[in-house]
């Protein structure tokens, strides 16, 4: 890649630096701190969450890796706010697509999306070597480093822009670094709709060995964004 392209690709203006909070990672891949406790964590893609953050300071063993982390905390702070507040701001618009039970509303959502942020900013000062850069569908980690490997709004989500050889390439790269398991919400797209080569993704899956499962959850915001995706690998 040249120097140009890789400026390119990290441009901080191209990157929306927004994250859940820990016990939204909880819900949402319907987990326990217990039941992690012990495990080598991975959270791919993980932007401005606060489950490596969080988790680690109960004793977990989590990294974070996303392209954002190329970009200083300082710079990924400011752009964060920026995008919380852009988000808040259309949300209004929005609203009618989510569902608002988990959050009473958008000023609660706000909270959340900033507890998040502070969270995940102070820590990636604090210990940035937890906070590793990477590009998918490349990772820079060793054959089964991690027990558990979580991915959350990312893959599936961007079916629009991130065609079935990315996804086919990017769980590949999954697998390899993962020694038991990975869980990916949601497993719809932006508009809501189910991803829509997911049983060829599956199929696929389960033809290299793995055991699929699709599995509801007792988190969904944007609607129809209930499920994940369960696989264990052999």
């Amino acid at each position: 890649m040249s120097e140009t392209e890789q400026r390119t690709k990290l441009d901080l203006e191209r990157i929306i630096f927004i994250g859940r909070t820990y016990e939204e990672y909880l819900d949402m891949f319907l987990l326990s701190g217990e039941e992690l406790q012990g495990k080598r964590i991975l959270d791919c893609p993980a932007g401005a969450c606060s489950f490596t953050a969080v988790g680690n300071k109960s004793g977990l063993d989590i990294t974070a890796c996303d392209i954002a982390y190329y970009h200083s905390f300082e710079d990924l702070k400011n752009k964060g706010l920026q995008d919380i507040n852009h988000a808040m701001e259309n949300m209004e618009k929005a609203k009618s697509n989510y569902k608002w039970n988990y959050f009473n509303d958008i000023e609660d959502l706000r909270k959340h999306r900033l507890s998040a942020l502070q969270d995940c900013a102070n820590n990636m000062e604090k210990n940035s070597e937890r906070y590793i850069p990477v590009t998918l569908p490349s990772l820079p980690f060793k054959d089964e480093e991690f027990d558990i490997l979580l991915s959350a709004h990312f893959l599936f989500m961007y079916a629009d822009r991130l065609n079935d050889q990315f996804h086919r390439e990017t769980l590949n790269e999954l697998l390899r670094v993962t020694k038991e398991e990975i869980r990916i919400f949601p497993l719809v797209d932006l508009e809501g709709r189910r991803y829509e080569p997911l049983d060829k993704t599956i199929s696929f899956l389960v033809g290299i060995g793995c055991t699929v499962e699709e599995v509801k959850v007792p988190y969904e915001f944007q609607t129809n964004a209930n499920s994940m995706l369960k696989i264990k690998k052999a």
